[in-house]
């Protein structure tokens, strides 16, 4: 290659250069606002999920409270109370709807009806379950409340502790009272278990005569 040719094939690379360079300047602000973006959308979605499933789970827990209390009026008193938006308003207009020691047969309807809507959030649906297992009690074969109770002790579920509480007590009511001390035992070491749970679930092993396992490490 001639020195003019070489020149000029220096020159030209330059000039690109100095043009890439242009463009770096110019325009670098926006692969950077794309990472930004992406991160940052990253970051909300999982906020999103986090807040959404805290706010489900108490939601579900003053639900499960309400439905706890003794009279009829109480409950009917405090499930209006319950926080409630968007689907929630739904949920609770089901469960306002009947009351068990009024039309039992109207509630479990109900909460039938609300476990199989698809439409609702996982976590109301697996709640409806929940109350339904319970309410119901041995007038639904225990098998089919096994069958109804293992998906929502499935792990990730909003309701995965009380389902496993549940399921001891089906073992407590077949018979298999090992199997049911070694399945309470485990809910007192499940740090996702509500304090509360976690205290029935030593009561029932006492009554069971079994022995409740060492606190766990905190640390």
């Amino acid at each position: 290659m001639s020195n003019p040719d070489s020149f000029i094939q220096e020159v030209t690379e330059e000039v690109r250069r100095d043009r890439l360079y242009s463009y770096f300047r110019r325009y670098g602000w926006i692969p950077a606002l794309i990472v930004l973006a992406v991160v940052g959308g990253t970051a909300w979605t999982e906020w999103s999920k986090a807040r959404d499933a805290e706010q489900a789970q108490a939601f579900g827990d003053s639900v499960l409270d309400a439905l706890d209390l003794g009279g009829a009026e109480a409950r009917q008193q405090a499930l209006a109370s319950v926080p409630a938006d968007g689907a929630q308003k739904a949920v609770l207009s089901l469960l306002l709807a009947s009351d068990p020691t009024q039309d039992r047969a109207a509630s479990l309807a109900a909460l039938e009806s609300l476990a199989a809507d698809t439409s609702q959030p996982q976590s109301y649906r697996d709640l409806a379950v929940l109350r339904r297992v319970i309410l119901a009690g041995s007038d639904l074969p225990l098998a089919d409340r096994r069958a109804l109770l293992d998906p929502v002790a499935a792990p990730g579920r909003a309701f995965r502790p009380l389902a496993l509480e549940q399921l001891a007590y089906l073992l407590v009511e077949e018979g298999n009272t090992d199997a049911a001390i070694s399945a309470l035992q485990a809910l007192t070491q499940d740090q996702q278990a509500p304090a509360g749970l976690r205290g029935r679930a030593g009561q029932m092993i006492v009554a069971l005569g079994g022995e409740t396992a060492p606190a766990a490490d905190a640390g």
